[in-house]
């Protein structure tokens, strides 16, 4: 792929795509037909500069139509978005949902992460492989974690074309009991996906995924939101509170419950009030790096610099975690709610919300709740009659765990290929488009709210005085009931997992995901909070809770989170970028031997792992090495 605009032309459909995003090109600038156009102007180019930003929705656009990106498709898009095609071509290729070379419109992702792997996902490859040949029309392609892990294995059906009704991926409305009711429309940014059909396939079969694949129409309904949350329904729950009980597509339901509350008294106090209750709260960033939210709001709101930018960061790609798509499928207007409280503090005008592109429900949810919204007037212009005006819209990700980094989100949302950025200046200086920037994930925002309806004392009291508030915990694996719950900071990992039932021969507990650390069975009683892990030589991470009983091979584990982390580095730099590669090539050969023969591989893990925390850009790389360390020294892996 040159520089240069080749000599591909786009398919009819492709063009469509295209234009049914941005609007018919203007001028043979952006590429219309020539023979229309007068040459001697050249119109539109400063225009579709700044719309660079609008490349990763363009490339969703080529591959929602067509099943993958080809050379003249993308050329067509470069074309309009003046983008050159080296550079568009680089960040078509970043990301694993996006194909380049030909492939079926019909695409059935076979998780094979943690959880999945645990629960016979290579199994279900393979046969699914077997039965769904080269002449069936389906690709069967082994997939990072899906964010399913409570209904492992999973598997995520995506079809192609334009024909397709979209009520498929958009599926039907659910009450508070999973009953049905109207169709969710779609809105905005995503309009160029209409021929995008989509199937959720969790806890899959062959057979089930294999007819989810060929005959979509007949493919398993997938169970409400509801069902991933044990406790529920449990209105004393105070971020679960309302998943099972009130209908996720029901404004009204939403108010009648309390919503919109929080964002009256947001009102009342004033920017500066909020951000005072936030900071008195003691609220810590859910994501896993644990930043004091009240400073991070502070920050962006002192800079003289506008516009300030709102990112709600919903691209939650840890193996192990999905309580951020439980609550945007259950209780989606809590985070519009939140999102416009978090704005109104910041000054921000306008919010994004990058969402899994793995989460096809999440998805039609929080569109239809943002649509809902925005026409009652609790988006747009003059909020609730208060002369604040804010709008939130939706970017897709695509398939690349880096982008929970976020300023490779930042990049990603702007049309670049989603690789960290060097700090200083901080996001909070320097962030999306240049601009002070607040990014904070699902349930950092969510917890905003009853940091106000409760006050910041009443909230400061739950948990312990250096973890406040409840916390959410992805408990999946070995355990009779996996899902999320909702603890208060201080409790043990023995009553989490008492509470979801863990079976017997518990062989080892993954915490904060592949990005954290093992423990072993006699260290239960470890307390959940962000001081205590640390002092347990562990990680909370971003609520990561995996139980491995001794059934599950531990070598074969180590070797899936090796492998995780060589495909998901953005080869940015080099400790990360080798170290990953070598890290799994010793895994390898140690897995093909033990003993003394493993000694010298677990010399080089541990030299490589020491490179990689020291001089890694981004956590990615700081975090490849802490599982496969913390399987050496505290599970005796390979001994």
């Amino acid at each position: 792929m040159d520089l240069r605009f080749g000599d591909s032309k786009p398919t009819d459909e492709e063009r469509a795509a295209v234009d049914a995003l941005l609007g018919p090109p203007e001028s043979s600038w952006e590429g219309a037909d020539r023979s229309d156009a007068d040459l001697r102007w050249a119109r539109g180019g400063r225009a579709a500069r700044d719309r660079r930003d609008l490349l990763l929705p363009g490339l969703h656009a080529l591959n929602d139509r067509v099943g993958w990106i080809s050379e003249g498709g993308l050329d067509y898009l470069c074309r309009r978005l003046t983008v050159p095609p080296s550079e568009a071509y680089g960040v078509a290729t970043f990301y694993a949902m996006f194909s380049v070379r030909p492939r079926p419109a019909t695409v059935l992702h076979v998780c094979t992460d943690l959880a999945c792997a645990a629960a016979g996902a290579p199994k279900l490859c393979e046969a699914a492989e077997a039965r769904l040949g080269p002449g069936s029309g389906v690709k069967v392609e082994r997939a990072p974690c899906l964010g399913l892990c409570e209904r492992a294995p999973a598997a995520l059906v995506i079809r192609a074309g334009e024909s397709a009704r979209p009520a498929f991926e958009d599926e039907v409305r659910s009450g508070p009991k999973g009953g049905p009711g109207a169709q969710l429309p779609g809105n905005g940014i995503e309009k160029g996906r209409r021929g995008r059909r989509t199937a959720v396939c969790a806890p899959a079969t062959p057979d089930t995924a294999v007819q989810a694949a060929t005959t979509p129409e007949n493919a398993p309904e997938e169970p409400a939101a509801a069902l991933a949350v044990p406790q529920a329904p449990d209105p004393r729950l105070l971020l679960l509170g309302r998943v099972g009980t009130v209908d996720p597509a029901g404004l009204d339901d939403y108010r009648a419950h309390g919503g919109y509350t929080a964002l009256r008294r947001a009102f009342a106090l004033g920017p500066a009030g909020v951000i005072r209750e936030v900071t008195d709260s003691g609220l810590l960033g859910r994501g896993g790096a644990a930043f004091p939210t009240g400073r991070k709001w502070q920050a962006t709101a002192s800079q003289p610099d506008h516009p300030h930018h709102l990112v709600c960061n919903a691209d939650e790609s840890e193996p192990g975690t999905f309580k951020d798509r439980v609550l945007m499928e259950g209780d989606p207007y809590a985070l519009v709610e939140a999102m416009t409280v978090a704005a109104y503090a910041t000054g921000a005008r306008h919010g994004y919300l990058y969402l899994r592109g793995e989460y096809p429900r999440a998805l039609v949810r929080m569109e239809h709740a943002i649509t809902q919204a925005r026409a009652r007037g609790l988006l747009g212009d003059d909020i609730l009659g208060q002369g604040f005006s804010f709008d939130v819209e939706i970017r897709r990700g695509a398939g690349a765990y880096i982008c929970g980094e976020e300023t490779a989100l930042f990049n990603s949302i702007e049309g670049f290929r989603g690789e960290p950025r060097s700090k200083p200046p901080f996001p909070v200086e320097k962030g999306l488009f240049g601009k002070p920037t607040v990014a904070n994930n699902v349930e950092t925002l969510v917890n905003v709210l009853p940091i106000l309806t409760l006050g910041a004392q009443a909230y400061a009291a739950i948990g312990t005085g250096a973890s406040t508030g409840p916390k959410l915990f992805c408990v999946s694996g070995s355990v009779a009931r996996p899902g999320i719950y909702e603890l208060p900071f201080g409790a043990t990992l023995g009553e989490l997992l008492t509470l979801a039932g863990v079976r017997d021969g518990l062989r080892a507990v993954l915490l904060g995901g592949a990005a954290g650390g093992f423990v072993r069975p006699d260290e239960l009683d470890i307390p959940l909070t962000f001081e205590g892990t640390r002092e347990a030589g562990t990680t909370l991470g971003s609520g990561v809770v995996m139980a491995f009983d001794d059934t599950v091979p531990l070598p074969r584990l180590l070797l899936r989170i090796a492998e995780f982390f060589r495909d998901e580095s953005c080869g940015q730099c080099v400790p990360c970028r080798v170290g990953t590669v070598r890290q799994e090539e010793a895994l390898h050969r140690i897995a093909e031997r033990t003993g003394a023969d493993a000694a010298a591989d677990i010399t080089v893990l541990r030299e490589v792992g020491r490179a990689m925390r020291d001089a890694s850009i981004c956590g990615l790389g700081q975090t490849a090495w802490n599982a496969v360390e913390s399987a050496i020294d505290r599970l005796g892996a390979y001994e």
